[in-house]
């Protein structure tokens, strides 16, 4: 395979006709990590947490004053309400839990602290820059003001069975924030960044961690619908047991399960996808999945995205 900078001076070298943008080669270059480092079995793992795996939060900035949004997946429901003055989290919020949920695993503790916030903006390589800092912080606040309703809704001999978690994802939560970015160490133990996360959320984390190649969530982090499809596509076709059809609208659909806004039309939603399966291949060659002939039903079956031998398993459905 050629690296994307080869390839770059191959075709100047052929006359100078052809203009790719730097950011057409950062995603090249994006794309040939992630592959090479999933087929050497050197994939550094993040890890992601069930509910916001089987249903996404929002994808964009919801309306002013929109404080509720809620997802559904098979016999799984996500509800979240967001606080009154932050708002919902949304956009690259969802990048947040799965820096915490990382830490909460690899320290083995619910308090999980590290040195600074814009650890975070490299870690995903994203700009460490003003803007990008500012809207991390505000992240910070939109996630610790929502609540979260998570659990199963199904009918039991008759009657209406509830598994409901209410759950909020920190108890406590002290950030330092610093105007110089790339200061690494803290002035003094005072300032040392906490996170407490909440006992529910917690022992979630514990019972269903899902690991994801960092690389591939690096790639995808400025486009958070398509990293919801990939992380979601990675689990399940990990609990696939056999070839699944699962359709692209309905209750049961995977419009609702995703943080796509409600009013996406089925047609466009049909287009998404198609879009967002050729990006996923390219980072995941491998990936089963497919669109059936009529563009309704997204048909997957059994596959590992991650090659990484590690401790804990996906979970199952």
């Amino acid at each position: 395979m050629k690296k994307a900078g080869d390839i770059l001076k191959t075709m100047e070298g052929q006359g100078g006709e052809f203009t790719i943008s730097k950011q057409t080669v950062n995603r090249a270059e994006s794309v040939e990590m992630v592959r090479t480092a999933r087929e050497q079995g050197k994939q550094q793992l993040v890890y992601s947490s069930r509910p916001f795996v089987l249903c996404g939060l929002p994808v964009k900035r919801p309306q002013k004053g929109v404080l509720k949004h809620l997802r559904r997946n098979g016999k799984f429901f996500l509800r979240v309400t967001g606080d009154v003055d932050l708002g919902l989290p949304f956009g690259q919020d969802r990048l947040i839990p799965i820096w915490v949920a990382t830490l909460a695993i690899k320290q083995k503790d619910r308090h999980i602290t590290f040195k600074s916030a814009a650890e975070i903006l490299e870690t995903f390589g994203l700009p460490k820059d003003g803007p990008h800092y500012r809207r991390l912080v505000d992240g910070f606040k939109r996630i610790f003001g929502a609540t979260i309703f998570f659990g199963t809704e199904e009918q039991l001999k008759g009657g209406a069975m509830f598994d409901w978690i209410r759950f909020h994802f920190f108890d406590r939560m002290k950030i330092w924030y610093t105007k110089h970015l790339d200061q690494q160490q803290l002035p003094s133990e005072d300032f040392q960044n906490q996170i407490f996360l909440s006992e529910s959320f917690w022992n979630e984390l514990q019972r269903h961690p899902i690991p994801v190649d960092l690389e591939a969530v690096k790639a995808l982090a400025n486009a958070p619908a398509q990293l919801d499809f990939y992380t979601w596509l990675v689990w399940r076709c990990w609990s696939a047991k056999a070839e699944t059809a699962i359709p692209l609208t309905g209750e049961a659909g995977l419009m609702a399960q995703l943080g796509i806004s409600d009013k996406t039309a089925a047609r466009d939603f049909r287009i998404q996808v198609r879009k967002w399966l050729v990006k996923t291949k390219a980072l995941w060659p491998r990936c089963p999945a497919r669109l059936a002939h009529d563009g309704t039903v997204l048909i997957v079956s059994h596959c590992r995205a991650i090659a990484t031998r590690q401790p804990t398993a996906l979970p199952k459905p």
